[in-house]
């Protein structure tokens, strides 16, 4: 019997010395993927609903704005990092900015995927992002196959990169892996499962009811109706041409008339027989009921993604649920994400990076009415000294 290769055996970790002339690992049976969803694109078709119902996308954009913060700080005394906060890759992007990607990818598929790159020297580190609905899971469970177009996939055209912690050599020279993030869920080994997963139902009616009030402004808020025509035809063509012209007569744009050609008699009795309804009200309550729906999917709140109320805007409340939503999500989400990028600086770098931290300005001015000056530049996020003589200075001309 033949034995079977080691799938870790072209796979090393940072800073081990990388054989000569050790090609990538690109096996055929390495670009079987795990199908995420049944027919393997779940991700496009939660992008493609989330562009289509409005509250579903507002409350994604403000949870991935709120848990990337303002931007991140760092020590001092860890200069590399503090560079790569400021650039972190050759696209001069942020970390930042690749990390409010992650977090939309999270908020919206359950998974996220951050790419690193380095050398066998450690001389540099890069993060780059990986758009989530190109990416799935190599039946070896330890690789991420990368392709443009799902739909039609072609291993030969894909791209095959390690799971974190282990780090591959690729033709550039280089060493890469690749962080997944995913939300955990019982029975879901592969793939993370999205927090509204129970509202999809509700997105969906969101949406529906959007429509339905889109083709009613497009028909002018005319009534639905049987539009019954006279007339005698000898073939389908015959037929096709009398709706035709009906339909330009009667019908406006776009029109929700159904024809009814019937036989000809001497009299003309053509008429147009309309569909009342009554119905405008269960509508209403059926959206209404379905944002509200959405929202508590979604782990979320109101306030927070902008919602109307009739009592006017609360400044309380948002102080509040802002409050909330930092101590029992943000922060838990901001965690999870910074925890890897921390670890893997520090192996890289060889600097101390727990000070890596995010920095979380509320929607408006909660600060206390007595603050040390100090104390308000921390709370802002720039660089404080509360024994600076200047301060010092300041605090007793108050």
């Amino acid at each position: 019997m033949k034995k079977r290769k080691n799938p870790r055996q072209h796979l090393f970790v940072v800073g081990q010395a990388v054989p000569p002339g050790t090609p990538p690992v690109v096996a055929a049976a390495q670009r079987d993927v795990w199908r995420w969803g049944a027919d393997n694109r779940l991700p496009e078709a939660l992008a493609a609903l989330s562009r289509s119902s409005t509250i579903h996308r507002r409350i994604i954009n403000d949870k991935a704005d709120y848990i990337s913060g303002s931007g991140l700080t760092v020590d001092e005394r860890s200069p590399r990092t503090l560079a790569l906060v400021k650039e972190a890759n050759g696209d001069g992007q942020s970390l930042r900015t690749l990390i409010q990607r992650i977090a939309l990818d999270r908020c919206l598929l359950g998974n996220a995927f951050l790419e690193v790159v380095t050398d066998p020297s450690r001389s540099f580190l890069s993060f780059y992002h990986q758009d989530a609905t190109r990416c799935r899971l190599s039946r070896d469970n330890i690789h991420v196959i990368l392709h443009h177009d799902w739909r039609q996939y072609r291993p030969s055209e894909s791209t095959a990169l390690p799971l974190y912690p282990l780090f591959e050599p690729q033709e550039d020279g280089t060493l890469r892996t690749v962080i997944h993030y995913k939300d955990y869920e019982p029975m879901f080994e592969h793939y993370g499962v999205p927090k509204y997963i129970a509202g999809l139902g509700a997105s969906a009616i969101v949406w529906k009811t959007d429509r339905w009030n889109l083709s009613r402004l497009d028909n002018a808020f005319q009534p639905s109706g049987v539009m019954v025509l006279d007339g005698d035809t000898d073939s389908e063509q015959e037929a096709a041409e009398i709706a035709r012209l009906a339909e330009e007569r009667f019908a406006g744009k776009p029109g929700q008339v159904m024809f009814l050609v019937k036989n000809g008699i001497d009299n003309d009795t053509t008429k147009f027989v309309p569909i009342e309804t009554t119905s405008d009200g269960d509508w209403k309550s059926l959206h209404d009921q379905a944002v509200s729906d959405i929202i508590v999917a979604h782990s979320w709140f109101r306030t927070l993604s902008g919602m109307e109320y009739a009592s006017g805007f609360s400044a309380d409340r948002v102080r509040h649920e802002y409050n909330i939503a930092l101590n029992t999500l943000i922060r838990v989400e901001q965690q999870e994400i910074i925890e890897p990028i921390r670890t893997v600086c520090a192996e890289i770098f060889g600097e101390p990076t727990r000070s890596l931290t995010f920095v979380n300005v509320p929607p408006f001015e909660v600060k206390p009415d007595y603050m040390r000056v100090w104390e308000a530049r921390q709370a802002d996020g720039f660089e404080y000294d509360p024994d600076d003589p200047a301060q010092q200075l300041f605090l007793s001309q108050i």
